[in-house]
């Protein structure tokens, strides 16, 4: 309030009561395909008659168009490198396969081999042991009526 008519009553107006009217939803207008306006042409005017009777001009605004939708592959990337970091697994694992059966099979071999080494080994040995063929020299000594007396062999 001013100062100056602090001391006063407040004067009474006359209040005017706006009551809100309900609006029924214009026809929807779907706009055709969109021209390119010329630069020194003037953008065209659209004018809306509401149901009350007021009419609103404006600017037609075009409808915003939605962005490109980006094309994505049909399979993801994440995808392909799991698949192809099994495809590499397999790889990996089927020359494990193959390194675990040569070494397998090397074990083998060594383990023939020192088997037949016994074998030739032990057989020369036997020949050497067992053998009877022909005399080295030293001395002979048939024994049919030997006497041993007092620990004593006497021949």
């Amino acid at each position: 309030m001013y100062p100056e008519r602090a001391h006063h009553a407040p004067a009474m107006r006359a209040v005017d009561v706006h009551h809100s009217v309900p609006l029924t939803p214009a026809p929807v207008v779907r706009p055709g395909p969109a021209t390119a306006v010329q630069p020194h042409a003037a953008p065209t005017v659209a004018s809306i008659v509401l149901p009350d009777g007021r009419v609103i001009t404006g600017y037609a605004v075009s409808p915003v168009q939605p962005e490109p939708l980006v094309v994505k592959p049909p399979v993801s990337r994440g995808a392909v490198n799991v698949a192809l970091g099994g495809v590499g697994f397999l790889a990996v694992c089927g020359g494990l396969l193959l390194l675990t059966t040569f070494i397998a099979a090397l074990a083998a071999f060594i383990h023939q081999l020192v088997i037949l080494a016994a074998v030739i080994f032990g057989g020369w040995i036997a020949v050497q042991v067992l053998g009877t063929s022909g005399h080295r020299g030293g001395t002979t000594v048939n024994i049919r009526k030997a006497v041993i007396k007092r620990n004593h062999f006497h021949g």
